[in-house]
């Protein structure tokens, strides 16, 4: 079955989910420029290498790509991978700060989608992988794969 691809999402990071364990997810607001948007309606956005950092206290994505349209202004100086401050309350913050500090965790940006006309960034507090774990992770998923092949032969 083909994998559906909800309307409001642009972007998701499926390396993350294969790289981290994820304990919780927030949802943030970004802080983009005119033709930032512009390039995220017509899905020129990769979060694939992209990454959350603690920057004087607030939060910022850093690696994002978000490739200029042809037709951006050629008065202002385009950055495609800037580093983009991400939009959560101050109780978020502090809490996402204090998880990365005192208990490991790290910031891993999932998904950008569209919510009310405004983009907004999934990110999610994880826990790295180690091989053998990512290798468990592998196996179990092709014996839910062959499982349901036979359950279904069954029927």
């Amino acid at each position: 079955m083909a994998r559906q691809k909800n309307s409001s999402q642009i972007a998701e990071n499926r390396k993350a989910r294969h790289d981290y364990f994820v304990e919780e997810t927030f949802e943030a607001g970004l802080s983009l420029q005119g033709w930032e948007v512009k390039s995220i309606r017509e899905g020129r956005v990769q979060l694939k290498e992209s990454y959350v950092l603690v920057k004087n206290g607030e939060l910022y994505l850093f690696g994002t790509h978000i490739s200029p349209l042809a037709t951006a202004s050629t008065h202002y100086p385009i950055d495609p991978v800037r580093n983009r401050k991400l939009l959560l309350h101050r109780k978020e913050i502090s809490y996402l700060i204090g998880a990365v500090d005192r208990k490991g965790f790290t910031l891993v940006p999932l998904k950008l989608y569209w919510k009310s006309g405004r983009v907004k960034l999934c990110i999610a507090l994880g826990k790295g992988k180690k091989q053998f774990d990512k290798r468990e992770t592998i196996k179990q998923r092709e014996w839910d794969r062959e499982h349901g092949r036979i359950m279904k032969m069954t029927r």
